[in-house]
């Protein structure tokens, strides 16, 4: 088969996900097995957003190039061989006129020239919404190039909260929610032996298919995500955070009169992100503008209001305690369906940049695993150039799914200990 592409990039932006190595070693195979050198970009944008020809990019310090033994067994291992972070090389870029902008494309000028500097025909982006944003910024900045002086993009999907449009699950989703789902348990457990509740905060930037997953595979007793707060908990624009903690007690007495005194109750972390802005006020932001929602401590906040809010209703204190997962199933040990789900998408990379000849699509899947080619224009807002996210519909099946099997008045399973007297 006769391309032009000698050399790729393969370049991973982000939060780690499970299988991550999965798509890079599948991904680099695909293109060695064909005669293709691949090259490894270290931790993300870091290296190329501030890219200067007077400095030039280093082997092993900056970049790694991929052989054959490097590749061998580890599509299960943890971590990211290449590592990640989140340098944004398109903050500041708000539309289709920016991308006009040499102050605002300095970093995108900054990107491509280093790509170059490496004979770099094309590159593999993996990540989140915003790394797609970042693909497509650069795709639509090197339209003002010759053809001979572009870089091929395709973009790989990946975040664990599973909120991308155009595939339906995400690799690493199903492994964060396994991890999650058993240290739900074990905290449920916890809760029966000492007649309380946990309120436990999951990741869930934007939507809220993460914490619905571990609230169904968890057997929460109730679980609220961004999308219920928005349809149930808002006040003046925010989140009515009282009005929560109310809804949360209403589920912790249903449950005592069907004989239960205990339980876990999921939210999702994006909730601290519509709360009022003097509840906001000294969280630190990333370079996407994102608030670093792990400092925020929404679990122990919302746990200390529906403690009182308890005892204001039942005139008994109940111990609740606030609990945040999410950091411990980022690197996790794959889950098999991630494993194959992100081997495929790897290889789709090399079928989509070098067989279809494509430019400017992310690699999707459908089916048993087939592979569908989406192209940036359909996943992206165009006036405004952001990615959309894919929230739960109310009323859909899965939203059902997850409120059927939400315990809030289930029966009692067998003898259980009643409840612990609090002072």
């Amino acid at each position: 088969m006769t391309h032009s592409i000698r050399r790729v990039a393969i370049l991973f932006s982000g939060g780690p996900a499970p299988a991550a190595n999965a798509v890079i070693s599948a991904a680099a195979i695909s293109f060695l097995e064909h005669g293709i050198e691949v090259v490894g970009i270290f931790h993300g944008y870091s290296n190329l957003c501030d890219y200067d020809p007077t400095y030039p990019l280093e082997e092993g310090l900056h970049y790694r190039i991929f052989r054959d033994a490097d590749l061998r067994g580890i599509r299960n291992s943890r971590g990211i061989c290449i590592g990640t972070a989140r340098a944004n090389p398109g903050k500041g870029l708000s539309g289709p006129a920016d991308l006009d902008d040499e102050a605002k494309t300095a970093r995108l000028r900054a990107v491509h020239a280093g790509l170059r500097s490496l004979g770099i025909d094309a590159l593999v982006s993996i990540g989140g919404d915003d790394t797609l944003k970042t693909a497509n910024f650069l795709q639509m900045w090197q339209r003002r190039l010759p053809a001979e002086e572009r870089v091929a993009v395709v973009h790989l999907p990946k975040t664990i909260d599973n909120d991308y449009r155009g595939i339906d699950f995400t690799f690493g989703f199903f492994t964060a929610v396994d991890v999650m789902a058993k240290e739900l348990q074990n905290l449920a457990a916890d809760a029966d032996a000492t007649s309380g509740y946990f309120i436990v905060e999951t990741m869930g930037r934007k939507a809220g298919w993460l914490s619905y997953g571990v609230g169904i595979a968890g057997e929460a007793s109730m679980v609220v995500a961004v999308e219920d707060a928005r349809l149930h908990y808002m006040e003046d624009g925010f989140v009515d955070l009282t009005g929560l903690a109310d809804a949360i007690v209403d589920c912790m007495v249903a449950r005592e009169m069907r004989g239960r005194h205990s339980g876990t109750i999921v939210v999702a972390e994006g909730i601290g992100e519509m709360l009022p802005e003097k509840a906001l006020k000294g969280v630190q932001r990333d370079d996407h503008g994102h608030i670093s929602l792990g400092k925020l401590d929404l679990h122990r906040l919302l746990a200390e209001i529906v403690k009182d809010r308890f005892k204001e209703r039942t005139g008994r204190a109940k111990k609740v305690t606030g609990v945040q997962l999410g950091y411990e199933s980022r690197c996790a040990p794959p889950h098999a369906f991630d494993v194959m789900l992100g081997s495929q998408l790897g290889i789709g990379a090399y079928r989509a940049l070098v067989e279809e000849g494509l430019d400017g699509f992310m690699v999707s899947v459908s089916g048993q695993l087939d592979l569908v080619y989406v192209p940036f224009d359909e996943l992206i807002d165009p006036a405004t150039l952001v990615t959309e996210v894919r929230f739960i519909e109310p009323e859909s099946d899965f939203y059902r799914l997850a409120r059927l099997l939400e315990s809030r008045t289930e029966a009692p399973r067998g003898w259980v200990p009643g409840p612990r007297r609090e002072p």
